[in-house]
């Protein structure tokens, strides 16, 4: 169903009868583990920072016999940084679309319409939207720290955030620039292939996380974007600091994730077995299923019935403590994320007076009720090393 852009009347916003069913999922599994739009810390500035620091490398470290105490040593700690994004949308309602509830467009078909405040439904909508906004960037989003007002500020994603515990299955990254609709990068693509952009530099036309076709191939160093299997090539402009990875058509194995769980353990991370998360999407999580239940059988030795068939994988026993398994549809389809959730926090820019996100009336222009939602948002991750990501796993689309 279309949307509307500007005021809504009865003309754009139509009623309709009968009991309301909402066909968006709403769900924001991490910002609502985490503490939500109304958890977190608020903050005086628009960029948080917290510190990490370190141990020096392990060694035998022997001393000889009465010497004198060696030179002293310390550890330099050093910043990490997260900047807080603007989320400003409004809504607008005519006085005449608020004053008739009962005004229906079916035309024969009687019964009562449930929105009976149409201007305060549109902000509950609106707010849910917002709420996915952020869920959606504190995955997926791409740090921009402008200069001045004249660039939006972003929010650094988890998955940007994590670097040392990053994995790529199969082929490799590919590192691009684009112009009209021709992507140029070294790749081994064919048609047909499917992709995802982990970074889209000024590109706006693709989604980070989206699964998207190669829809042509010229050479080795360029290949053009679908959003479907045989559709037409995507215009991405013209952007640098593209960054593609290609998704492997190859089932994960058990080795697959305990080599990502190893890498995350030998590298600090999941050390608090209650909060350490697997995150995946509804293709990781059918590939996570489908791995363990055929490494074990598929079957529960000591199960109590046999009435009911199927497996559904909520915890993983590993040889580095057991994990937790969280569907998140934001997080993209060929990634699967460790998270110590207990590292994560949304921060909040607090308005004087106003709170941190919030909804207020605009002043009167017309006839008309307007209201607008503001919140300033960010991210801090802690330790990226207690984090890790896997991209690149097949997906099912």
């Amino acid at each position: 169903m279309p949307g509307i852009t500007g005021q809504g009347t009865t003309y754009n916003l139509p009623n309709f009868v009968g009991e309301l069913f909402q066909i968006t999922p709403e769900a924001t599994p991490l910002l609502s583990a985490i503490g939500g739009l109304t958890g977190g810390e608020s903050v005086k500035t628009v960029e948080k920072e917290w510190q990490i620091t370190d141990l020096r490398d392990n060694d035998q470290n022997t001393a000889l016999e009465g010497a004198n105490a060696p030179a002293g040593q310390a550890r330099v700690r050093s910043n990490v940084t997260n900047i807080a994004e603007i989320h400003h949308s409004a809504v607008e309602t005519s006085y005449t679309k608020q004053a008739t509830p009962d005004k229906t467009t079916t035309a024969g078909v009687s019964g009562t319409n449930p929105v009976r405040n149409e201007h305060d439904k549109q902000v509950i909508l609106e707010l849910a939207a917002v709420a996915k906004d952020v869920n959606h960037g504190f995955w997926n989003g791409e740090h921009q720290k402008p200069a001045d007002n004249t660039t939006a500020r972003k929010t650094r994603g988890l998955l940007q955030a994590i670097s040392t515990n990053r994995v790529i299955y199969g082929a490799a990254e590919i590192t691009a620039t684009s112009a009209t609709d021709t992507i140029t990068g070294t790749h081994a693509l064919s048609v047909g292939d499917k992709v995802v952009f982990t970074a889209r530099g000024a590109a706006t036309a693709v989604v980070i996380g989206r699964v998207y076709f190669v829809q042509s191939v010229s050479t080795t160093v360029s290949f053009k974007v679908a959003a479907t299997s045989g559709g037409a090539a995507i215009a991405i402009g013209t952007a640098t600091g593209i960054k593609v990875v290609p998704v492997s058509a190859a089932a994960p194995t058990l080795d697959t994730y305990n080599g990502l769980f190893q890498k995350a353990y030998d590298n600090g991370g999941l050390g608090d077995v209650i909060n350490a998360t697997i995150a995946v999407n509804s293709s990781q999580k059918r590939n996570l299923t489908a791995t363990y239940a055929a490494a074990y059988a598929k079957a529960d030795p000591i199960g109590e019935s046999r009435s009911v068939g199927g497996v559904n994988l909520q915890t993983i026993e590993t040889d580095f403590g057991r994990l937790n398994i969280m569907l998140d549809r934001q997080l993209p389809q060929d990634a699967l994320a460790i998270v110590s959730l207990e590292q994560l926090s949304p921060f909040f820019l607090e308005v004087e007076g106003k709170g941190h996100f919030f909804e207020e009336p605009l002043a009167t222009v017309g006839s008309a009720k307007r209201s607008q939602l503001y919140g300033e948002i960010g991210l801090e991750y802690g330790n990226e090393k207690a984090h890790a990501q896997l991209r690149g796993l097949p997906v099912f689309v």
